[in-house]
């Protein structure tokens, strides 16, 4: 339990918040939201003891382990992505590598060997590596992977690396800023069923509407100078604060047409013998009535517009035969795509099929080793990259300068009015590219397409380094917008509300569906991409296949009956399988974890043998981890089939 009393935070004199005051409970989850600037990262910095207070009082139990995502911590390149998962457990770490350097030196160390091992059995040390091995695996890192150095992962992956080892750890309090910036929608989710079982307490910034409503179980506000907590999710959220806000702006109304009654009374009669001492009495009462203006919310709203100069063609774009490939590695092979004014087409994935790849190649950034792309009649594409220096390549220039450079025929007042519409107001336009925040250099691009005016947009991961109001914003500009938008996105709210198309990349090839992401879902029934998706799947199974008594006399519908039952038979078949597959998994695993606590192996056994034995066992914790993914698939489909086994 983790107090927190009349909190404060300042800067000079910039207020953030103050007399915030909350008991944060385990069990619970908290997402932390606000406008850029408003004091998030600073809230978590003074929970992970970063940073003091202004004011106020902070109280963590001295035992409480704290769990922090730091998205700019070093990370040694040479360092195996295991061993760094494995450091956020530091107590066991430490343990383990004392126990390495005492196997290691001359004999005679039995007494302190024994001692640290007992240790490492206490705090469950032995299952370290594969407790890590799994949390790994989870967020898209597979085993085979796991013994490499840091050096061989991508940025996006390292920091994945660095979640996994904040997880690891098994933390009371965990703090995570941003986590699923890089991770896919495969990953977001099972993130998501990481976090629903977390026993400890967790407090989540995120910029992901989705995300914070499967996790969230409060809402801590960032706003009017304090912070306010709020039961739900973030839904619940923004209709309880919108609510409480009409209610204050209704009582404030109520108030002022009471004052405006008795004002016009005084007006009135003031100068009459006969009223003027009723005129005085009103006057009193005017004096009286205290009106607390409501305060100015820190929430800004960029304007986003876009307007094309003129429609394209029928037919947009045609990939034929497209295919790419980075050494051995085949990311995109034979691709076929159509896209047809209008459409709005979102292409999901995981991480490192080709999605970025894909549009590169689209927009002529990149060549495909194979087929071509033909763009339609009168078709002009305005390109957004999930790296931003791909168009920012001028680190020397102002937003201002950089923006004029785009619509060099326009005066000042159009580019500095363009710019102010996107939150750079003041001196914010005389920013160099170089010293911009990611929000900001997104907006910079986004000012860019807004007065390129293209009828096409070509959007990857546009979202990634925007606040929750700014991805609010762009999803209402762009669902008006009479253009053409094929974009990548990880983010499922932004997808859901803009998509009228979707594309899977898939390690087989692309899965092409004519419809919403909630449709896709419901039609694909791929609940490990959202938890609505086996509601949806069971709600539609069920009413197709579950019939009144007598329904198949009546419809004589023999063989769809014969299909259901041959699809339960073989569910129960499957289930049976997997049932057994998991427990030799479990029954192995726990063979690797008792020879562990035999005494002296440590000393007795080689240490490649124990390497072997520790990659089995991450492999195996991998393997579970799928079984028992399939396990529930099995169970929902039975369910949907109205069965009870």
């Amino acid at each position: 339990m983790i107090g927190l009393s009349n909190l404060g935070k300042a800067f000079g004199d910039r207020t953030l918040f103050e007399g915030f005051s909350i008991q944060l409970n385990a069990g619970s989850r908290y997402g932390l939201v606000g406008a850029n600037g408003s004091g998030k990262t600073t809230l978590l910095d003074i929970l992970a003891r970063d940073e003091p207070a202004s004011e106020g009082e902070l109280t963590i139990p001295a035992k409480t382990r704290i769990g922090v995502l730091r998205q700019d911590h070093y990370l040694a390149e040479e360092q195996r992505i295991l061993d760094v998962a494995m450091m956020g457990d530091q107590l066991v770490w430490g343990a383990l590598r004392e126990q390495e350097q005492l196997l290691a030196a001359p004999a005679g160390r039995a007494a302190a060997i024994a001692e640290i091992e007992e240790r490492i059995r206490l705090h469950d040390g032995y299952t370290l590596g594969s407790r890590a091995g799994a949390i790994l695996a989870g967020l898209g890192i597979p085993s085979e992977s796991h013994l490499q150095a840091m050096s061989t992962l991508s940025g996006g992956y390292k920091l994945r690396v660095l979640l996994a080892q904040t997880l690891v750890g098994g933390p009371d309090l965990l703090l995570l800023d941003e986590p699923t910036n890089h991770l896919d929608i495969l990953t977001i989710r099972w993130l998501e069923k990481f976090l629903s079982r977390f026993e400890g307490c967790a407090i989540i910034i995120s910029h992901d509407h989705r995300f914070l409503d499967n996790v969230a179980t409060h809402i801590l506000d960032i706003d009017y100078e304090t912070v306010t907590a709020y039961p739900g999710n973030y839904t619940f959220f923004l209709e309880q604060k919108r609510t409480t806000r009409e209610r204050k702006e209704t009582e404030i109304e109520r108030q002022q047409q009471i004052i405006d009654q008795k004002k016009a009374f005084v007006e009135r009669f003031r100068y009459k013998k006969a009223k003027a001492r009723q005129a005085q009495s009103k006057l009193k009462q005017i004096e009286k009535i205290d009106i607390e203006p409501l305060p100015q919310t820190s929430r800004r709203y960029p304007v986003f517009r876009f307007e094309q100069k003129r429609k394209s063609g029928r037919d947009v774009v045609n990939l034929e035969g497209v295919s790419k490939a980075y050494g051995d590695n085949q990311v995109l092979q034979q691709v076929v795509l159509t896209v047809p004014r209008g459409e709005r087409v979102g292409i999901i994935g995981a991480n490192g099929l080709g999605k970025s790849t894909l549009l590169k190649i689209m927009v002529d950034h990149l060549e495909p080793d194979e087929g071509k792309v033909a763009w339609g009649y009168e078709t002009h594409v305005g390109y957004f990259p999930q790296d931003h220096s791909e168009l920012l390549d001028t680190p020397h220039m102002s937003a201002l300068e950089y923006l004029w450079s785009i619509c060099s025929q326009e005066p000042t007042r159009f580019v500095r009015g363009q710019l102010g519409r996107l939150l750079f107001s003041g001196d914010d336009v005389d920013k160099k590219i170089a010293s911009l925040s990611g929000g900001e250099s997104a907006r910079l691009i986004f000012s860019r397409l807004i007065v390129q005016q293209p009828n096409v947009l070509v959007l990857d991961e546009p979202t990634n380094h925007l606040d929750l109001e700014s991805t609010e914003a762009l999803v209402k500009a762009l669902g008006s917008f009479e253009g053409t938008i094929v974009f990548v996105s990880h983010n499922r709210w932004f997808v859901s509300r803009l998509a009228t198309r979707i594309v899977e990349v898939t390690s087989t090839g692309l899965r092409d569906y004519p419809g919403s992401y909630e449709e896709y879902l419901a039609h694909c029934g791929d609940d490990h991409l959202d938890a609505d998706a086996v509601v949806q799947r069971a709600k539609k199974l069920k009413s197709e296949t579950v019939a009144e008594p007598g329904a198949e006399q009546e419809t004589g519908d023999w063989e769809e009956q014969k299909r259901r039952r041959s699809n339960h038979r073989k569910l129960l078949s499957n289930r049976d399988k997997v049932t057994e597959q998991i427990d030799t998994t479990e029954t192995r695993l726990k063979q690797i974890q008792e020879q562990y606590c035999v005494a002296g192996f440590f000393e007795q056994t080689p240490p490649a043998e124990i390497e072997t034995l520790r990659a089995e066992e991450t492999a195996l914790n991998t393997d579970l981890e799928q079984l028992m993914l399939d396990w529930e698939r099995i169970e929902t489909e039975l369910a949907a089939l109205g069965e009870s086994n």
